[in-house]
């Protein structure tokens, strides 16, 4: 478990290393002020933000900011009021039970397509063509599922060089919004891929390699792909700004403010046994009227991913972190069967 959980550090660090090195310096507090940017770390603080602090869900630099310009000015979640609630009910429905069933033999066609035709395989392109399978099942794209996927991670690797800071120093690609938007019905749905997709590719390979590194193949199940998403948070931070002025643990808040909510912290990732479980294994989803409405597809993917490579007790052959990518993960992972 130890080696599990120090590679998987590296992937943050070798990453996005000047964000993640700030991050680990300043967790032991659950509030930090760095001038008009504030760090939340503790769980009770996250909590606090997502569920009693207004938050400006348009600013510029924030999660909605980059899906405004994704979208042309339009936003998945930008109504207010009834309208917010009926967009997050629809979606919810689209990603809730019958909706994972209906997705479900999307991804585990690719899985049984493209696991181990070899005795050695790169988990990575498997899961990329696994996002962008579902991620168009669930828009109604008929693009094809690999150009669809890194689309979407040009798209995101584009947004986030503005509003994380010292990442991805490459010159960025002004057309990648364009080469998406283009694959799909329609402009709403680039914000829902674009999280779908990368979540996934972030998410599935990591896991796979916490557990062959800790040899957790025999113990594969719900259980585990829950405590695995937690464990590796793969979306460490929720960028925010707060709309008007607040508290949170000790802190004034003022509006205005660039709050960057510590997912990863406040899940406890970096622990082996969090204080409070159940919402350690939430708070890598967000919390309140704030919460991932597809908490419960990553789960099942995740589930399902696992149990198909648990039979072969896949090895790390080589691993490559990507420097490139919105979210730590690999740009590349070999595995042999075991």
């Amino acid at each position: 478990m130890n080696l599990a959980r120090s590679r998987d550090r590296q992937v943050y660090l070798r990453s996005h290393p000047v964000l993640f090195a700030l991050l680990a310096a300043t967790r032991r507090r659950p509030v930090v002020r760095l001038g008009r940017t504030v760090l939340v770390h503790g769980p009770d603080a996250y909590r606090e933000v997502l569920t009693r602090v207004p938050l400006d869900r348009t600013a510029a630099g924030t999660t909605g900011g980059a899906a405004a310009e994704l979208t042309d000015g339009g936003l998945l979640f930008d109504q207010e009021g009834a309208e917010h609630r009926a967009a997050r009910r629809d979606l919810a429905t689209a990603l809730g039970s019958e909706g994972v069933a209906r997705l479900r033999p999307v991804w585990q066609s690719v899985l049984r397509e493209r696991l181990f035709p070899g005795k050695v395989v790169d988990l990575v392109p498997v899961v990329r063509e696994l996002a962008g399978a579902t991620a168009a099942a669930l828009t109604g794209s008929s693009a094809e599922p690999l150009a669809l996927a890194l689309a979407a991670f040009d798209a995101a690797s584009a947004a986030a060089r503005d509003h994380l800071p010292g990442l991805l120093p490459h010159r960025r690609d002004p057309r990648a919004a364009d080469r998406l938007n283009a694959m799909l019905p329609d402009s709403l749905d680039a914000m829902l891929t674009v999280a779908a997709v990368n979540t996934t590719v972030a998410a599935l390979p990591r896991a796979a390699a916490w557990c062959a590194r800790a040899g957790l193949w025999p113990e594969v199940s719900a259980e585990l792909a829950a405590e695995l998403l937690r464990l590796t948070a793969p979306s460490p931070i929720l960028p925010r700004v707060a709309a008007a002025d607040a508290t949170v643990a000790g802190c004034p808040i003022r509006g205005g403010d660039r709050l960057v909510l510590v997912a990863r912290h406040a899940a406890e990732g970096h622990r082996a046994v969090p204080a409070d479980p159940a919402f350690a294994q939430q708070a890598v989803f967000g919390a309140g009227p704030h919460a991932c409405p597809g908490a419960q597809l990553a789960r099942v993917q995740l589930t399902d991913f696992l149990a198909a490579l648990a039979p072969y007790r896949p090895v790390v052959v080589r691993a490559e972190v990507d420097r490139r990518s919105a979210l730590p993960g690999y740009a590349s992972l070999l595995v042999r069967k075991g």
